[in-house]
């Protein structure tokens, strides 16, 4: 997905301010981004970190590159999938499934939203736990076949993916910036120091 390329290593990319140009007419249909760059300008409008990467050694070496600028080389991680534990069993991780213990969390999600740049989760990330007893810090593991225009669609698929057993403690991570001032709508949401490392599978 070279567009991924083009957003941060062009300067000619475009910005939300372009596309809310007045030099559009007023009558003129609203431009629609692709919704793999709609979700990456929302999520960094969000305070979200967005890393990039083309292959599994670049996810890697991308962990590494957080826990060494975060000083995390000693710090425990929350890691609580399985699954997860297993493709990173090599990355020199000290997991631990005690919340207390853990200075940032290690997880995937369910979808990433296109239209609010928000990070959609169940309890097959966070089991029953409710975002403010989590980790402040979250390294979020996701691949850009999860990206999907909104809520709703990423709604339907979990639907669609766990006929047998639908996830429950389903809610969405939007907030990536501490201290900021929120108005009503985020009201009791839980914001978190999020790095997002995106792997290109399609």
């Amino acid at each position: 997905m070279s567009l991924f390329r083009k957003i941060f290593g062009s300067k000619s990319a475009r910005s939300e301010e372009e596309l809310k140009s007045d030099n559009r007419g007023k009558y003129m249909p609203e431009i629609k981004l692709p919704i793999d760059e709609r979700f990456t300008i929302n999520f960094k409008a969000n305070g979200g970190k967005f890393l990039y990467c083309e292959n599994l050694n670049e996810i890697y070496k991308t962990l590494e590159y957080i826990i060494e600028e975060n000083d995390w080389q000693e710090e425990q991680v929350l890691l609580l999938d399985s699954e997860l534990s297993a493709k990173f069993k090599n990355s020199n991780l000290l997991p631990t499934k005690k919340i207390s213990d853990a200075t940032f969390f290690l997880t995937t999600c369910e979808n990433l939203i296109a239209n609010d740049g928000s990070l959609l989760i169940s309890s097959k990330q966070i089991f029953e736990k409710k975002l403010p007893e989590l980790p402040f810090n979250f390294i979020v593991f996701a691949t850009t076949s999860q990206i999907v225009d909104n809520i709703g669609e990423g709604l339907r698929g979990i639907k669609s993916k766990n006929k047998q057993k639908i996830p429950t403690n389903i809610t969405t991570i939007k907030h990536f910036k501490s201290g900021d001032k929120k108005d009503f709508l985020s009201y009791g949401s839980s914001a978190k120091n999020l790095y997002l490392l995106l792997l290109e599978d399609l």
